[in-house]
């Protein structure tokens, strides 16, 4: 009943301050943000997460692409109202030292129109981008979102229910909020790909979840609800975040103890399972 009573009283509520001394909203609170914080400039990171695994030594430069044409990108852009998640894990790379991270995206325009300019007179003398000056990247990672959403045991149906029945025209708000009321899962994973080989060398998957009120945006209207488009302050993108830096703990762990697999004959060479009639060594032996 408290609870029904605190939901009820937010949505009567008109003012910014009615409604912050009810959800408890501090500005600038650290609790809004995500397990991936802090800065990072070159092999210096500051005000980084300390559960973030860190490297003595960098490994090489690394691109991270995502697949714009998947699923769960969709779901992530059109569901959620969510960025790419390109920034976040770039974050997480250089903070933790152990790849030095190369633009591959958007940007990249912005580097070849700077080129551009200077083959075409307009960029001052000594500027100096001719050819050979960009770093190659020699690995790739690629992520990727599982959603998982499910309702908490239909205890939205009941306090909207209630809602309606006690608090009148506020119980159609009431019934909103509690109707979405939801247990928020993701899993992410990251694979790691070595660009001049093509060979995967590494996988790994984090989760995360969080209890949240879906509808909150609604009851907030257009105060704090307006910047709902990031990671720092949405359930759904908090939970992600803690996701992502989950699956890069995973990954750096077993890369700081990776070990290359080895292929009789030599990687892509035929393997070691021959078919008949073949043609690679492993189907020469088959009589």
């Amino acid at each position: 009943m408290k609870l029904i009573a605190t939901i009820a009283a937010s949505a009567l509520c008109a003012s910014t301050t009615c409604q912050a001394a009810v959800f408890g909203i501090n500005t600038g609170d650290d609790s809004a943000r995500t397990p991936i914080t802090g800065a990072a400039g070159g092999a210096n990171s500051q005000n980084e997460s300390q559960q973030l695994e860190r490297c003595e030594r960098t490994m090489g430069t690394l691109a991270v692409v995502e697949d714009q044409q998947a699923r769960w990108y969709h779901q992530l852009r059109n569901e959620y109202n969510l960025q790419s998640t390109v920034p976040l894990i770039r974050l997480l790379i250089q903070q933790s030292n152990c790849f030095v991270v190369v633009e591959r995206g958007r940007a990249m325009q912005n580097m070849m129109q700077e080129r551009s300019l200077e083959q075409s007179g307009e960029i001052r003398a000594g500027s100096n981008f001719g050819k050979g000056q960009m770093a190659a990247a020699d690995y790739t990672l690629n992520p990727m979102i599982t959603f998982s959403s499910r309702d908490s045991g239909g205890i939205g149906g009941a306090l909207g229910g209630i809602g309606r029945g006690f608090f009148g025209s506020a119980g159609a708000v009431l019934g909103a909020v509690a109707g979405s009321l939801k247990f928020k899962e993701a899993s992410t994973t990251l694979m790691l790909v070595d660009n001049r080989s093509g060979v995967q060398l590494a996988a790994a998957e984090g989760a995360a979840s969080k209890t949240d009120f879906g509808a909150w945006g609604g009851v907030f209207g257009g105060g704090v609800g307006a910047g709902a488009g990031g990671y720092t302050n949405t359930p759904e993108g908090k939970v992600l975040a803690g996701a992502f830096a989950d699956a890069y703990n995973q990954l750096v762990k077993a890369v700081k103890g990776y070990r290359a697999q080895e292929v009789e004959g030599g990687l892509g060479a035929g393997g070691t399972l021959g078919v008949q009639g073949g043609t690679t060594p492993a189907s020469q032996r088959i009589k």
